[in-house]
C-alpha cells in the first residue's frame, strides 16, 4: 500500500513538472499583443491631453484676465506660468507619441 502511494505520488509529480514545461513559449506573441495593447491607447490618450491643455489654457486666459482688468502687477507672472503649462502639455503629448510610436 505504501509502495502504491509513492508512486502515485511520484506520478502526479511528474505530470505537474512537464505540464508546466509544456506551458512555456517564448512569449513573443504576448510581447506583441501588449505592444499592440498599448500603443492603440495612445491615440484617444494624445487628444485627451490637447484637450485638457485646451481647457487649461482657457481657465488661464480667464484668471489672466481678471488680474489685468483688476491691476494687479503680478499679471504677467500669472500669464507665464498658465502659458507655460499648456506649452508644456502639448509638447509632452507630442514627444511620447513621436518617441512611443
Amino acid at each position: 500500500m505504501r509502495n502504491k502511494s509513492r508512486k502515485l505520488l511520484f506520478t502526479a509529480a511528474l505530470l505537474l513538472a512537464v505540464s508546466g514545461a509544456f506551458a512555456q513559449g517564448d512569449g513573443s506573441a504576448g510581447i506583441t499583443e501588449a505592444t499592440q495593447m498599448v500603443t492603440s491607447y495612445f491615440g484617444p490618450a494624445v487628444q485627451l491631453i490637447y484637450a485638457i491643455g485646451a481647457v487649461v489654457g482657457l481657465i488661464g486666459g480667464v484668471k489672466v484676465y481678471n488680474k489685468f482688468s483688476s491691476g494687479d502687477p503680478d499679471t504677467s507672472k500669472t500669464a507665464a506660468s498658465w502659458f507655460g503649462a499648456c506649452i508644456f502639455l502639448i509638447v509632452a503629448a507630442t514627444i511620447l507619441q513621436s518617441f512611443f510610436l
